[in-house]
């Protein structure tokens, strides 16, 4: 595996929530990116329900006179119980601006994390806001648009998707992670909406997302419950994703 990033055309899809989920059930230890530029840990402030304290983040690494694979090591946390380790975004929003020489370094550092046993999941948030991670979606193994199938939903991400096969982003591999699928629209008709394969979906599970999102209490059936399902099998298609598109690139080399 390497470095997965998962960002959102419009409104709040679910990237977050989805973000973390995949990194807790995550077969092997991972690093949980909060590159989200609108600011305010979602983490802290959700998953933890404010009950452990903002320590150091992406700021604290931006400004840190240590090496950035140093810095990582000192502003990473660990998420107790767990293989998931995190660094915390931004306090506010108007911090944002002041990442943007750190994103480039930052995303060569993380893709040489594989080499050490450890994979990254980047929460990217919202594509076109200032201060977005871009060199963290370009240098992915794989960049997925988190979406609904709503019309609204579905234009936004067409847009962004499209720039990206006309060359406006220089992301290496780009799918679709469709969150409620079939409300109204199914996953293939989605792909077929966006020009781009839909790489997994999710179900539309609000009561077990909100122990992601909000640290609620699972309920007794969690674990085996259609959203928890989802992530498994989404983990799945994005192992699968990821080593066939290395396969291919292999392949062209060698060609």
């Amino acid at each position: 595996m390497a470095v997965i990033a998962l960002a959102s055309a419009s409104g709040s899809p679910g990237v977050t929530t989805t973000a973390l989920g995949l990194s807790l059930l995550w077969p092997r230890p991972v690093l949980f990116v909060e590159a989200d530029p609108t600011g305010g840990s979602a983490l802290l402030a959700g998953y933890f329900r404010g009950t452990r304290e903002y320590e150091a983040g992406l700021i604290e690494l931006a400004l840190t006179s240590s090496s950035i694979r140093d810095g990582l090591a000192e502003v990473s946390q660990r998420i107790d119980g767990t293989q998931v380790s995190f660094v915390a975004g931004t306090r506010s929003h108007t911090q944002a601006p002041a990442l943007r020489d750190l994103w480039l370094p930052l995303s060569n550092e993380l893709s040489d994390l594989e080499s050490t046993g450890q994979d990254v999941i980047v929460d990217a948030g919202r594509l076109g806001l200032v201060g977005s991670p871009e060199p963290l979606l370009a240098q992915a193994d794989l960049t997925l648009v988190v979406t609904r199938t709503s019309l609204p939903a579905l234009s936004a991400a067409r847009s962004w998707v499209y720039s990206v096969q006309r060359g406006t982003f220089e992301w290496r591999q780009t799918g679709v992670l469709v969150v409620g699928d079939g409300q109204p629209y199914g996953a293939r008709e989605t792909g077929r909406v966006l020009n781009s394969p839909v790489v997994t979906s999710l179900p539309d599970d609000p009561e077990s997302a909100a122990v992601f999102s909000r640290g609620a209490q699972p309920s007794k059936h969690f674990e085996t419950g259609p959203l928890v399902r989802g992530l498994r099998a989404a983990i799945a298609s994005i192992h699968s994703t990821v080593s066939r598109n290395r396969s291919e690139l292999l392949e062209g080399a060698r060609s």
